[in-house]
């Protein structure tokens, strides 16, 4: 995950909270591996029906293509100050609900028209250290790890193979980077024939 925001309103900063926080948020990349963002909000809110202040837990997501994921969590009029801990996790709970139902739908996405699109072809491959590139379709080099590659199908690709793939928000030390990269096309399989922006193969690739 490219970032992991942790903000305090009104609530002096709790290195405890923060950490439950951090070990959570990490959490969430079981459920989503190419999530980019995760933004924290702790802030103390006043009630006058409740007999002190509570907490309100708010979490937003982001992963590619540009979806954005909210999630926010208030106490029950029986929760008051000593149960933030209590609000923070269950927002995660939440948030990991909510996420998995992205993932999945995101997954079926793919999976019903993985022929719609082929966005890209694999040009250069570094099986021992488990990444490549590929080439998108205005011709520029996009980098990936094998961890963004679905299905554990890393092992699978060739140079040639043409795949779809999201494209993490702004550039890695390597430029961009692309995430859940997905089969479409290998050399000697043909996919159906669709209308789709031209991409230049690599030498000796038919």
């Amino acid at each position: 995950m490219h970032v992991i925001e942790i903000t305090f309103r009104d609530v002096p900063r709790d290195e405890a909270v923060e950490r439950l926080i951090r070990q959570k948020a990490e959490k969430l990349e079981r459920v989503c591996p190419y999530l980019t963002s995760c933004r924290v909000t702790v802030e103390r809110e006043s009630n006058r029906r409740r007999a002190g202040n509570a907490y309100r837990v708010r979490i937003d997501l982001t992963l590619p293509p540009g979806k954005e994921l909210a999630v926010s969590r208030d106490p029950g009029d029986r929760q008051q100050q000593g149960d933030l801990h209590v609000v923070v996790r269950r927002a995660f709970e939440a948030a990991r609900r909510q996420l998995k139902d992205l993932v999945e739908k995101q997954r079926l996405d793919v999976k019903s028209h993985p022929e719609q699109n082929i966005e890209g072809v694999v040009t250069k491959l570094f099986r021992e250290t488990g990444y490549g590139f590929l080439r998108d379709a205005m011709g520029r080099e996009v980098y990936f790890h094998r961890n963004s590659v679905r299905e554990g199908d890393f092992d699978r690709l060739e140079v040639g193979t043409g795949v779809n793939f999201f494209e993490n928000e702004g550039e890695g030390e390597r430029g961009p980077q692309a995430s859940t990269v997905r089969i479409v096309d290998k050399p000697g399989i043909r996919a159906p024939k669709v209308e789709q922006p031209a991409v230049e193969p690599p030498l000796g690739w038919r």
